[in-house]
């Protein structure tokens, strides 16, 4: 179903959904978007959902989405809310089921000239040491103790137990530990489904990236990151895989049960939702902070073994190899944080489900190195084109609570990915790009195919020209491991 509502424009990057045009909307829903890119917004109904999530209870401002837009659970993905934070409502839909899906960056003082003649032997060691693919376990067995000590303290414990250095903490996003989490509040089969996953990626959209620095297009904040044209890269893709997907599961059926016997009236029963001072929405908050907790430990692994991966490759230790984490940010969660609004303080909750936080500079929680530049917004494509580094500005902390986009954005659901490509075809594609590929299944590439998500390059010029982030560097492929 294509949605047939009102788009009022409000400039070249924005445009509205007025209040009432879906009944019980609290207000407007803004859709970031360039107007080429409305006829295929419109396809699959996103828009309704934005305008859904202006019903939810406590909202403050407007609801918005991101240009890479597309349809969701309950929110659209790239949906962006706040809530009051003492009045407002969570809502899991606004998180979504992989909670703290996110992306990591690290860099390499290497070049695509140090990998010459290495290059199959390192994309088969990470395909080894990093598992990939539907139902793939981590190289790490964890007992109940260190799963509850993972939850509770996040990359720090991946960090303490020897996988990676205290600065990567410091590169990654609340340093890579959301202190309100509370494994009390984690069900057992969650908790059982985290047990074998650790240090893995998952399948789906998830994956990990050779890049090389392609383009630099803002020299003082790039070396600031530590990027410098021609340099290798690493990018890792995944999230919170069961664990989190469990915890989700358990708290939305819990959260219908609760809108249902309140009588609430929703547009939609996947925006389920429970008060912030309830204890259901309170310990929901608190499991997603667990949630979120596993995936920064996760990524915090995955970055040890592809550490070791180049080691047992180039044969140097990572450290002579300048293999610094730049940055992690998560694009599934919801944060606590403190903005400006309608000239004074106040204090939310905010919602991103498929959107990333775009700090400014200045920000407390900019890490110190990057605080004068702008926090690293870290914005992939697809598989064939790489990924964009951008850094937050201050449009983004007037417009958007902070946010910017995640990625492209799907453009074709997987079912109609399936129809298009053949896995053959979207190898030999890569092959022609001088990619080299490493995947689990025929059918997981074709899912993900380059033609099933929209044009990075559109994508990223909306944020840009709304003011929300600004354009760091481009990174290149030339290695890629599907999940």
């Amino acid at each position: 179903m294509a949605w047939d509502g009102e788009f009022r424009r409000i400039d070249d990057c924005r445009w509205e959904i007025p209040r009432g045009s879906v009944p019980g909307m609290l207000t407007n829903a803004v859709v970031y978007a360039s107007e080429g890119m409305l006829p295929k917004i419109r396809e699959d109904n996103a828009p309704l959902q934005a305008a859904n999530v202006a019903c939810l209870p406590g909202i403050v401002g407007s609801s918005m989405a991101m240009p890479d837009i597309h349809w969701g659970y309950g929110f659209p993905i790239g949906g962006v809310a706040a809530v009051d934070a003492e009045s407002g409502s969570i809502s899991p839909g606004g998180i979504g089921f992989d909670i703290n899906c996110g992306v990591r960056l690290i860099r390499t003082d290497l070049t695509a000239e140090d990998l010459s003649g290495c290059m199959d032997a390192l994309m088969d060691a990470l395909y080894a040491n990093v598992p990939s693919g539907l139902g793939s376990k981590g190289l790490t067995r964890v007992g109940a103790r260190e799963l509850e000590e993972i939850l509770s303290a996040g990359s720090a414990w991946a960090v303490e137990n020897g996988y990676g250095t205290p600065s990567d903490l410091i590169a990654t996003e609340e340093g890579g530990c959301m202190s309100d989490a509370d494994p009390a509040n984690v069900g057992e089969k969650a908790r059982k489904r985290g047990l074998a996953q650790l240090g893995s990626l998952g399948s789906g959209n998830h994956f990990l990236e050779v890049d090389v620095v392609d383009e630099v297009y803002d020299e003082d904040a790039a070396r600031a990151f530590g990027l410098r044209e021609g340099a290798v890269t690493v990018t890792v893709h995944c999230g919170s895989r069961g664990c989190g997907h469990q915890i989700a599961t358990d708290y939305l059926q819990e959260m219908e049960r609760y809108v249902k016997s309140t009588g609430q009236s929703l547009p939609d029963r996947q925006l389920a939702c429970a008060p912030l001072d309830s204890r259901l929405g309170d310990g929901y908050y608190r499991a997603m902070s667990c949630g979120a907790n596993y995936a920064w430990a996760n990524r915090q692994m995955i970055t040890h073994w592809v550490r070791e991966s180049f080691e047992s490759v180039v044969g140097r230790p990572s450290e002579s190899m300048g293999m610094r984490v730049v940055y992690d940010v998560a694009h599934n969660i919801a944060k606590k944080e403190h903005h400006g609004f309608e000239g004074s303080g106040i204090d939310v909750l905010v919602h991103r489900k498929g959107a990333t936080r775009a700090f400014a500079a200045g920000r407390s929680e900019v890490p110190l190195m990057y605080r004068d530049v702008g926090q690293p917004v870290i914005i992939p494509g697809d598989m064939s084109v790489g990924t964009y580094v951008l850094k937050g500005l201050p449009g983004a902390m007037e417009s958007t609570f902070g946010t910017a986009c995640h990625g492209a954005g799907r453009v074709m659901s997987r079912k109609a990915a399936e129809r298009a490509v053949t896995a053959g075809q979207i190898e030999a594609d890569l092959a022609g790009r001088g990619i080299a590929l490493r995947r689990g299944s025929d059918e997981g590439l074709v899912e993900e195919a380059p033609q099933a998500y929209k044009d990075v390059d559109t994508v990223v010029s909306v944020v840009c020209a709304a003011g929300l982030a600004g354009r760091v560097a481009r990174l290149r492929p030339i290695g890629v491991v599907k999940g």
